[in-house]
């Protein structure tokens, strides 16, 4: 687990106040850093262009270029003429040692976008917008110092300077930023860093149930009912997810005849013994209100998804203790309605993720947070992690099915709604790293059949 940060000039100035260390040293630090990355990854005399605008983005590219003269065939390329102290600064030493500056942009193996850093908040002119539309045409690997430009060059690797940046982890920029990778800039990051209430969720965190009780049987494991409305297809998904996760037992609870897999029992009410419920997945409108209300007559362990976002009830079960919603972003726009924190667009919601997730927690800080994406945001009270490890392949209808069987097998299990919802999530991308086939290909029933060999 790693700590995020909405920014970093802070922690930039604790350096210079408190451990005398100066905006030169650092930069000489980042510089190295990228520098050393190069080397491990390219051969020498490789072409390589570092594009530099005129702030200390730029400046950081400039004393790049410098540290890699001879052993590379570097060039820099201005995209804006200096103005900040230290661009001067590198590039009187960068002209001084005779780095080249070339014209005009051509192919090269690696292409350095060292233009705009995390202080630029405008847009680009239209002149700078065409730059990075010839630099992203340029069939080269591309490189990005500390963020993507305004998150439209188009990079292959971020090299991001001292800590990890929010901002790195927003849906929309998930295509551009590439891989990550953080530069030190002299300081370990134990000390670089200070507290932060948002953690990026590592693989390596997944904490998988076990059964270390010889003496137990199936109702040590924990019993999962799951409300089976008018798509009983949803909840049988997550119902087999949950028996296949570790619950001992699990039970589909509903009011209609339906064909269920020999595995999973079915009951017109929930089990006197259950210790955990989920409910939403294909609901629809089969439940009566008075008989949801019977379903949520109890205080057991809850996950919600999918239509009860839709439904009044949600204001109900958001009173709950030990709960977890997980909805997509359409879904959480309506109960942002509902709930009367404001009344937003999918699009407004996408632009402004981290801040309606902070907006929900707080006003509810009982309830666990599972707001779906391409990023995956878990927020309870004042803490927050991002699952940033899945994919495209995990876009298949099922899936979220399948996620919620998961957070509900762990409740089951006794978890707590955070750390359920935390290893749930981890472990539903894991399942789908862990795919050998097409990523279009990837089914629910792929997912589930891939928990045995976690």
């Amino acid at each position: 687990m790693q700590k995020l940060f909405d920014e970093v000039a802070s922690l930039d100035r604790r350096c210079y106040e408190e451990f005398f260390l100066s905006e030169d040293i650092l930069m000489e630090h980042a510089a190295s850093g990228m520098a050393s990355y190069i080397r491990q990854n390219f051969s020498k005399n490789s072409k390589i262009i570092v594009v530099c605008g005129s702030g200390n983005n730029g400046a950081d590219g400039v004393a790049l270029a410098r540290l890699l003269h001879k052993s590379y065939d570097i060039s820099i390329f201005w995209a804006k003429r200096p103005t900040s102290k230290m661009a001067l600064l590198q590039e009187k030493r960068a002209q001084n040692i005779g780095v080249r500056e070339c014209e005009e942009l051509c192919e090269c193996d690696v292409l350095v976008d060292a233009i705009i850093g995390t202080g630029f908040n405008g847009e680009l002119s239209d002149e700078m917008s065409i730059l990075i539309d010839e630099m992203n045409s340029l069939e080269a690997v591309k490189i990005a110092c500390d963020i993507p430009s305004a998150f439209t060059f188009r990079a292959d690797v971020t090299l991001t300077m001292g800590a990890l940046k929010k901002s790195l982890y927003l849906d929309e920029v998930k295509d551009v930023v590439g891989k990550i990778e953080i530069v030190s800039l002299g300081v370990e990051r134990e000390i670089y860093e200070k507290d932060s209430n948002w953690n990026l969720l590592d693989l390596e965190d997944l904490k998988l149930p076990t059964r270390l009780k010889k003496d137990s049987h199936k109702g040590s494991y924990g019993h999962l009912a799951l409300a089976s409305g008018e798509k009983s297809g949803a909840s049988i998904i997550s119902a087999l997810c949950a028996l296949r996760f570790g619950s001992g037992l699990v039970t589909l609870v509903g009011f209609e005849k339906i064909e269920i897999p020999h595995t999973l029992m079915y009951s017109h009410e929930v089990p006197k013994n259950a210790t955990a419920l989920a409910l939403g997945m294909g609901l629809g409108v089969e439940f009566s209100e008075l008989e949801l209300a019977k379903f949520l007559d109890n205080t057991l362990a809850l996950i919600a998804d999918a239509d009860i976002f839709y439904m009044p009830a949600v204001l109900e079960i958001l009173k709950r203790e030990n709960v977890v919603i997980t909805p997509h972003p359409k879904e959480f726009a309506s109960l942002l309605k509902i709930t009367k924190i404001a009344d937003i667009s999918v699009d407004e919601l996408q632009k402004e993720r981290f801040k309606y997730a902070e907006i929900f927690c707080a006003k509810f800080p009982n309830v666990v947070l599972l707001l779906k994406g391409a990023n995956v945001i878990i927020g309870k009270n004042s803490n927050f992690f991002i699952n940033p490890h899945g994919s495209a392949a995990l876009a298949k209808g099922g899936s979220g099915d399948v996620l919620s069987g998961l957070v509900g097998s762990l409740l089951a299990q006794g978890y707590s709604a955070l750390d359920a919802t935390i290893h749930g999530s981890l472990t539903h991308v894991k399942l789908a790293l862990n795919y050998e086939g097409n990523d279009f290909s990837l089914t629910p029933d792929d997912l589930i059949n891939e928990i045995s060999k976690l």
